[in-house]
């Protein structure tokens, strides 16, 4: 008889557009079951358009604890399982360095850090009792090369670089695996005067350029892939 293969259970937040839509089509075709969170209403628009049964959408903000919570609890109790967490978030703001006020600074870190402590938290005993896992956080190019124009997420999801790397360190043995993904300027929103010129591609990426990257890393072919910050940026980035 031929081995049955177990279907995969992605949870996707931030889901209803963007990458986020994107890495839910990808998966879908990939035979992930999905849960979808977003405080969109078009996220039930989305699911509706997949060619994929019996998917968990809920509507929350991934800066709300008890949202996360009952997320979470909602998708163990359909699937029974959670192989794979797409951590995606919207933008914090943008202004001056100085002139951000405290209240900003800490409504990013709620959007962009503490979004993927708390995801971690609520979903690594899951994973441990089934022997393993994968983490996928959407962050940006501004993590490996901040830049004045964003400094709330620029200085706030290196945090995010540091955390996963401290949490691949504790994990890794254990089969469960974190990376992030740095999109640049990804077509889901128009890129500032200039950036195509710098480019070396000379374009925008497309969302699914990126959500292909993030289902290979949740993939068994990333299986030696953890605690690394992959850029998708069309070689913006001058780092090395």
């Amino acid at each position: 008889m031929p081995k049955l293969v177990k279907e995969k259970v992605a949870i996707i937040t931030a889901a209803s557009q963007g990458i986020g839509a994107a890495c839910a089509r990808e998966l879908t075709r990939n035979g992930y079951r999905l849960a979808l969170m977003s405080r969109s209403s078009e996220l039930q628009k989305l699911a509706d358009s997949l060619d994929a049964k019996d998917i968990l959408t809920f509507n929350g903000s991934v800066s709300n604890v008890s949202d996360l919570q009952e997320f979470v609890t909602l998708t163990l109790d359909k699937y029974g399982a959670i192989d794979a967490v797409v951590n995606n978030t919207g933008h914090p703001d943008r202004g001056e360095l100085l002139e951000l006020s405290d209240e900003q600074w800490l409504s990013a870190l709620d959007l962009v850090v503490l979004n993927v402590v708390r995801m971690a938290r609520l979903v690594t005993p899951a994973m441990l009792n089934a022997g393993g896992g994968s983490f996928v956080n959407i962050t940006t190019l501004g993590a490996r090369e901040p830049d004045s124009n964003f400094p709330l997420s620029s200085t706030l999801r290196a945090a995010t670089g540091a955390f996963t790397k401290l949490y691949s360190d504790k994990y890794g043995a254990k089969n469960i695996r974190m990376n992030n993904v740095l999109p640049g300027f990804i077509n889901s929103y128009e890129a500032p005067a200039g950036v195509i010129e710098k480019t070396p591609l000379g374009r925008q990426g497309d969302v699914q350029e990126v959500a292909e990257v993030v289902s290979f890393l949740l993939s068994d072919k990333a299986s030696y892939i953890t605690g690394q910050s992959i850029l998708v940026d069309g070689g913006l980035s001058r780092s090395t």
